[in-house]
C-alpha cells in the first residue's frame, strides 16, 4: 500500500514538472500556447520562428528564418504570414506578406505579397504583388502585380500587371499590362497592353494595344493597334490599326495601314498598302483603299487607287497611276497603259 502510494506520488511529481507546451518535433517553444520564440521544427508559432529546414511547419504568424528550402510535408501544407526569410533559401506552400531569400522563395502553392530572390523566386501555384528575382521569376499558375526576373519571366497562366526580364516574358496564357522581355515576349493566349521585345514579340491569338519587336511581331489571331516590327509584322488574323515592318507587313484581313520596307499584303484589305519593292493582293483577294510601291501586284480585285512604276490588277474598279499599268478586266488595248489606266 505504501509502495503504491509512493508511486502516485511520484507520478505526480513528474506530471507537474512536465512543460505546458511540451516541444513538439524536435524544437523549441520560447512561450506559451504557440505564441513566442520557436527554435527547430515548431508547427505552430505566432511570433518568432528560426529552423535550419522546415519538415513540420504548419502555421506561423509573425517571422520565420530558415537557412534551406522546406521538405516535405512542411513545402505542401506550411503557411507563413508575415515574413519569411531565408539564408540563404525559404519557402512554405503558401507565404502571404513578404519573402526575402538570398538565395530563393518558394512555394508549392502561392505567394502573395513582396518576393524577393537572390537567384530567383518561384510558386508551384500563383504569385501576386511585388517580385523580384535575381535570375528569374516563375509560377505554374498566374503572375499578377510587378515582375522583374533577370533573365526572365515566365506563368504557366496569365501575366497580368507591369514588369520585365531580361532575356524573356512567356506565358502559357494571357499577357496583360505593360511587359518588356530582353530578348523577347510570348504569349499563348492573348495579349492586352503594351508589349516589347527586344528580338520580337509572340501572340498565339489576339492582341490589342502596341506591340513592338526588333526582329518582328507575330500574331495568330485578330489584332487591334499598332504593331512594329524590326523585320517584319504579321498577323493571322485582322488587323485594325498599324503594321509596320522593316521588310515587310501583312494580314490575312487588313482594316488600316500596313507599310513594309520591301514588302506589304493582304487577302483582304480596306485601307493603305505601302511599300519599298512590292504590294501584293493574291488571286482570291481584294484591296479597297489606296496601294504605293514600285511593283503593285493586285492578282485579285484593286478597288481604288494604285500608285507604282509598274502596276498590276486582275480586276481594276478605280485608277492605276505608273509607268505600266495592267487591268485584267478592261478589253483589248486598255488592258496594258502607260502613266494611267482606269476602269469603273
Amino acid at each position: 500500500m505504501r509502495l503504491a502510494l509512493l508511486a502516485a506520488a511520484l507520478l505526480s511529481v513528474a506530471a507537474s514538472a512536465q512543460p505546458a507546451d511540451p516541444p513538439p518535433s524536435g524544437g523549441v517553444l520560447i512561450g506559451a500556447e504557440g505564441v513566442g520564440i520557436g527554435i527547430g521544427d515548431v508547427p505552430h508559432v505566432t511570433g518568432l520562428r528560426l529552423n535550419v529546414r522546415d519538415r513540420a511547419l504548419r502555421r506561423v504568424v509573425g517571422i520565420n528564418a530558415t537557412v534551406l528550402a522546406p521538405k516535405a510535408p512542411a513545402d505542401s501544407v506550411g503557411r507563413i504570414s508575415g515574413l519569411a526569410l531565408g539564408l540563404p533559401l525559404t519557402g512554405a506552400a503558401e507565404v502571404e506578406g513578404i519573402a526575402v531569400g538570398l538565395g530563393g522563395v518558394s512555394a508549392t502553392d502561392r505567394l502573395d505579397g513582396i518576393a524577393l530572390g537572390g537567384l530567383g523566386v518561384g510558386a508551384g501555384g500563383s504569385v501576386r504583388g511585388l517580385v523580384v528575382g535575381g535570375l528569374g521569376v516563375g509560377a505554374g499558375d498566374d503572375v499578377q502585380g510587378i515582375g522583374l526576373g533577370g533573365l526572365g519571366i515566365g506563368a504557366g497562366g496569365d501575366l497580368v500587371g507591369v514588369g520585365a526580364g531580361g532575356l524573356g516574358v512567356g506565358a502559357g496564357g494571357d499577357v496583360v499590362g505593360l511587359w518588356v522581355g530582353g530578348l523577347g515576349i510570348g504569349a499563348g493566349g492573348d495579349v492586352t497592353g503594351i508589349a516589347v521585345g527586344g528580338l520580337g514579340v509572340g501572340v498565339g491569338e489576339r492582341a490589342d494595344g502596341l506591340l513592338i519587336g526588333g526582329a518582328g511581331v507575330g500574331v495568330g489571331g485578330d489584332f487591334r493597334g499598332i504593331g512594329v516590327g524590326g523585320l517584319g509584322a504579321g498577323v493571322g488574323g485582322r488587323a485594325d490599326g498599324l503594321l509596320v515592318g522593316g521588310l515587310g507587313a501583312g494580314a490575312s484581313e487588313l482594316r488600316g495601314v500596313a507599310i513594309g520596307g520591301l514588302g506589304a499584303g493582304t487577302a483582304d484589305g480596306r485601307g493603305l498598302l505601302v511599300a519599298g519593292a512590292t504590294v501584293r493582293v493574291p488571286r482570291d483577294g481584294v484591296l479597297r483603299g489606296v496601294a504605293i510601291s514600285p511593283y503593285s501586284n493586285v492578282r485579285g480585285e484593286m478597288r481604288g487607287l494604285s500608285i507604282g512604276i509598274v502596276n498590276i490588277a486582275g480586276s481594276l474598279h478605280g485608277v492605276q497611276i505608273g509607268l505600266l499599268n495592267w487591268a485584267g478586266n478592261n478589253r483589248g488595248w486598255k488592258r496594258l497603259l502607260p502613266f494611267a489606266n482606269a476602269h469603273f
